[in-house]
C-alpha cells in the first residue's frame, strides 16, 4: 500500500461511519413517526367508539351500558331494543360512516392538490352533488339508492367540469380552486331556484337535508354506504405513497415514476364517489371534509399522508356534533348546524394563518 492509499483509508472509513450514523438517525425518525401515527390512530379509534356509545345511550331516556351491549349482541331487551336497535343505532352508524367518507375525501383532495383550501365543499363538488340530490328530492321524488346514484353523478360531473376548466396541460391547483369557487356559486344559485319551485313539503324535506341531518337515517342507508366506504376507501389507502409523492409537484413526481394524470384522475373519482354517497345519506354536513385533513396532519405530524386518520377525525367530528346537536341546545338541531358553527371560525383562522405566512415568509 502506497502513501496515498494509506491517507485515503481513514477518510473513507470516516465517511462510511458518517453515512451509517445518518442512516440510523433516519431510521429512528421513521420509527418515531410510525409510533406516533399508530398511537394517534388508536386514540381516535377509542374516541370514536366512546362517542358511538354516548350517542346510543343518551337521549330522552338514558340506558345503562348492559342494556346497550345486550341490544348490540342481538338479545331481545323489552322496551330498549326498538329505540336503540331501530332508531339510534342506524343514526350512529350512518354518522360514523359519513364522517369517515367526508374526512377521507377532503384529505385526498387537499393532499393531491397541495392546498388546504382545496376541500370538496370549497371547490364546488359538494354543490354539484347537492343540486342533483335536491332535483331528485323535489322533482323526481327519489330516495335511497337512486338518490345516491344521482348525487354521485352530480359530484362526478362537477369534478369533471372543474378539472376541464382548470386544465393547463396539467391539473393547476390554484386555477382549480378559483374555478371551483365560481362554479360552486352558480350551482348554489341553481339549488336555491329548484328549492323555491317545489311545494311546501318537498321544500322542507330538501332544506332539512341540505343542512346536513342524521334524523331520518335508517337501516336502508347503512349497507350501500358501508360498501362504498370500503370499496373506495381501500384503493385510496393503497394510493397513499403515490399521493405523498404528488406533494413534491407534478414534474418531480413524474421523474420518480408516478403516472401523475392517472393517479390524479383515480383519486378524484374515488374521492367524489365517497363524498357523494355520504352526501346522499346524510346531506352535506358542513366543513367536515375541510377540517378533517388539517387536524389529522397536525395530530400525525409531517409524515406520510394521514388518510385513515382523517377518516377517524371526520367520524369523531360528526358523532360529537350529533351529540351536541341533540342535547345541548333547547331544541334538537341538525348536525350540520353544529359543524357549521365550528367550521366557520376555523376557516377564518386558517385563512388568516395562511395570509400571515405569505406576508412574513
Amino acid at each position: 500500500m502506497n502513501e496515498d492509499q494509506r491517507c485515503d483509508a481513514p477518510q473513507a472509513s470516516s465517511a462510511s461511519a458518517t453515512s451509517l450514523t445518518a442512516l440510523n438517525g433516519l431510521r429512528a425518525v421513521r420509527r418515531r413517526a410510525n409510533r406516533r401515527r399508530a398511537a394517534v390512530l388508536a386514540a381516535l379509534g377509542v374516541l370514536a367508539i366512546a362517542l358511538c356509545y354516548v350517542d346510543l345511550s343518551y337521549g330522552r331516556t338514558f340506558y345503562e351500558p348492559s342494556a346497550v351491549f345486550d341490544v348490540l349482541a342481538g338479545r331481545d331487551v323489552p322496551g330498549v331494543g326498538f329505540i336503540i336497535g331501530e332508531l339510534r343505532l342506524p343514526r350512529v352508524i350512518v354518522g360514523a360512516l359519513a364522517g369517515i367518507a367526508f374526512g377521507m375525501a377532503g384529505a385526498s383532495f387537499q393532499l393531491m392538490l397541495r392546498n388546504t383550501m382545496a376541500s370538496p365543499d370549497i371547490i364546488g363538488i359538494t354543490s354539484g352533488a347537492n343540486l342533483t340530490a335536491v332535483v331528485g328530492i323535489i322533482v323526481l321524488h327519489w330516495s335511497g339508492t337512486r338518490l345516491s346514484l344521482l348525487a354521485m353523478a352530480g359530484g362526478l360531473a362537477t369534478a369533471a367540469a372543474v378539472s376541464w376548466l382548470s386544465w393547463k396541460g396539467t391539473l393547476a391547483p390554484t386555477r382549480l380552486l378559483l374555478m371551483g369557487i365560481g362554479l360552486a356559486a352558480a350551482l348554489n344559485a341553481a339549488t336555491s331556484w329548484v328549492l323555491i319551485r317545489g311545494d311546501q313539503w318537498d321544500m322542507q324535506a330538501a332544506s332539512r337535508w341540505l343542512t346536513g341531518s342524521l334524523a331520518s337515517s335508517d337501516w336502508t342507508d347503512v349497507p350501500q354506504l358501508a360498501v362504498i366506504v370500503v370499496l373506495t376507501g381501500a384503493p385510496l389507502m393503497l394510493l397513499v405513497r403515490q399521493i405523498d409523492v404528488l406533494r413534491l409537484g407534478d414534474a418531480a413526481a413524474r421523474e420518480l415514476g408516478v403516472r401523475v394524470d392517472l393517479v390524479q384522475a383515480t383519486v378524484i373519482v374515488l374521492a367524489v364517489i365517497l363524498l357523494s354517497s355520504a352526501t346522499a345519506a346524510s346531506g352535506p354536513i358542513a366543513f367536515v371534509s375541510f377540517l378533517s385533513g388539517p387536524i389529522a396532519a397536525w395530530l400525525s405530524g409531517p409524515s406520510r399522508p394521514a388518510l385513515a386518520t382523517a377518516g377517524l377525525v371526520g367520524a369523531s367530528i360528526v358523532l360529537l356534533s350529533d351529540i351536541v346537536a341533540q342535547h345541548v341546545p333547547p331544541v334538537q338541531l341538525p348536525v350540520g348546524v353544529i359543524t357549521g358553527i365550528i367550521g366557520g371560525p376555523a376557516l377564518i383562522a386558517l385563512m388568516v394563518r395562511m395570509s400571515r405566512k405569505q406576508v412574513f415568509a
